[in-house]
Parts: C-alpha cells; sequence; structure tokens
C-alpha cells in the first residue's frame, strides 16, 4: 500500500515536502512595489516616521497653495506640529485658521497624527554672538 493517497492532500502528511505556488496566489510570487515596501514600513517599526513625513511631503496639498506659500511646517514631535509663517500677520491668520488646518490635516494624513499646532512668526536676528555675551543694548545703542 501507498502512504499519503488515502487522506488527500500529500503537503500536510510530509511537512518537509516542498510546495509550490501553482495557480493560486503565493507571496513568492511578484508582487506590486507598493505592497512591499509598506510591508518593510510595517515590519521595520517606521510606520510612525513615514506618516510625520508624509506631513511634510505633501504639505501644499494638505494645507491649500496659498496657506502653503506663507507657512512652513519645521518640527513635528508628539503630536504638535511646529509651523513658521513668513510674517506676523500671516501668523495671526494662521491661529486663525488652526481649526480648520488640523482638520485637513487629519483628513489627508489621518486622525491623531497631529493634535496642535504651534504657530511662529518669522525670526529676527540675533545681534548676541559668542559665550561671553555682554548684558545691554550693545551696538544698537548708536543707531540714532
Amino acid at each position: 500500500m501507498r502512504r499519503g493517497r488515502i487522506g488527500g492532500g500529500g503537503a500536510a502528511q510530509h511537512p518537509r515536502r516542498r510546495r509550490w505556488s501553482g495557480p493560486g496566489a503565493d507571496q513568492r510570487d511578484p508582487q506590486p512595489l507598493g505592497r512591499l515596501v509598506s510591508r518593510l514600513i510595517t515590519d521595520s517599526g517606521w510606520r510612525d516616521t513615514m506618516t510625520n513625513a508624509r506631513v511634510f511631503g505633501q504639505w501644499a496639498r494638505l494645507v491649500g497653495e496659498e496657506v502653503a506659500e506663507h507657512a512652513q511646517p519645521v518640527a513635528l514631535k508628539d503630536g504638535e506640529l511646529t509651523v513658521r509663517a513668513s510674517s506676523t500677520a500671516w501668523a495671526t491668520q494662521l491661529r486663525l485658521l488652526q481649526g480648520k488646518l488640523l482638520a485637513k490635516i487629519a483628513a489627508g494624513v489621518g486622525h491623531g497624527v497631529v493634535k496642535r499646532m504651534r504657530i511662529q512668526g518669522p525670526t529676527a536676528p540675533s545681534w548676541r554672538k559668542g559665550p561671553r555675551h555682554v548684558p545691554g543694548r550693545g551696538p544698537r545703542d548708536t543707531y540714532g
């Protein structure tokens, strides 16, 4: 008597036997690049990093062209997005639009990625130079 024909499936009785993919789908078959990259991101634990990178990469699409022209994302840490505005007027405008911007970002990248926004105005040049700074107005007191 031959072994393995009675039960039907010979692969189940011989676990070391090589299984071919055959006509059905198998993970050894060629797969789309997007599926492979998403599996790599998940297996490596990069999902949070990639989600944060999408906020920076798709900034203009998420908030709109006009807002993206005058505001740039600087940092995203612990759900708080720091945005630098091109002028103080735009910083005020962004503070007023903050709720709508958070909703747009959540719709584009997912809920919980950006929970708060910190809006910064433009930075002024610093007159403080070097570790041994002398208190006082410095070179600005001769301006007139």
